[in-house]
């Protein structure tokens, strides 16, 4: 497919001494050749503030905005130009300019009808002859579904990434929740663990305070042992309770 003709920069004219000698417009031309579009834009700008119907100033505005991809402002200076030109020329460029606006946003529809507005001033334009035919093909394509089918395409592609998306971000919260159920079987279990562990603890300490348990032999001889200590106690305990008893003589 060929590509897109490229805006073409419409120098000064030297119809009127007054534009050729127009500093401003001279300056904006160089730097447009240089491309500084936004440098040359500024410059064109200050030259139509003194004078705002100087039309070819205004075309080469709607070059250099063209240039910066502002194709609403490109598209809004070049209608001007457009109605306020006298020259069919600049008309039919202007139209042409327009178009290119709209077929850099595929609006195809937009853009023939700014092709056909350059070819009534401008019969011969090949340029204009072609993009036009490139317009009207792409607007018979989209009306028999192809262009329609992409769109679906694209949708469905849109779609199906989204999908694939939620899908991740689900299996993704899915296992973080695996994750932390696992943990927390983990740290209950250890927790169950430790417990045993304690209380096994706890019972050997018991058990190895714990006396061994004593023979009938043995049990006979300290409860023997106990009661002759406590009689013994309790002799030593009466003794030192009894007081001495005067007798009386018998003269």
């Amino acid at each position: 497919m060929k590509k897109v003709r490229l805006i073409i920069v419409v120098l000064v004219c030297s119809t009127s001494m007054a534009y050729a000698q127009n500093k401003q417009v001279r300056t904006g031309n160089k730097l447009y050749q240089e491309k500084k579009y936004k440098e040359a834009a500024a410059a064109y700008q200050q030259a139509l503030k003194k004078n705002p119907a100087f039309t070819p100033g205004m075309f080469n505005l709607g070059n250099a905005l063209y240039q910066q991809k502002n194709f609403d402002a490109s598209r809004q200076v070049m209608t001007n130009t457009a109605k306020q030109a006298k020259d069919k020329t600049i008309k039919a460029d202007a139209n042409y300019n327009i178009g290119n606006t709209y077929m850099n946003e595929q609006k195809w529809q937009e853009a023939a009808n700014a092709y056909k507005a350059a070819l009534r001033n401008n019969p011969q334009d090949e340029a204009a002859k072609y993009n036009l035919s490139y317009a009207l093909a792409m607007m018979k394509k989209e009306q028999s579904g192809d262009g329609k089918n992409n769109k679906q395409e694209n949708k469905d592609q849109q779609d199906k990434n989204d999908q694939n998306k939620n899908d991740q971000n689900k299996e993704h919260q899915e296992q973080k929740n695996k994750d932390e159920s696992q943990n927390e079987e983990n740290s209950k279990e250890q927790q169950q663990s430790e417990g045993k562990e304690e209380q096994k603890d706890q019972k050997d300490q018991r058990s190895q305070s714990q006396p061994s348990k004593l023979s009938k032999e043995q049990a006979e001889q300290l409860l023997n042992a106990l009661a002759q200590e406590e009689k013994r106690l309790h002799d030593k305990k009466e003794k030192g309770k009894a007081v001495k008893v005067k007798v009386e003589k018998d003269w």
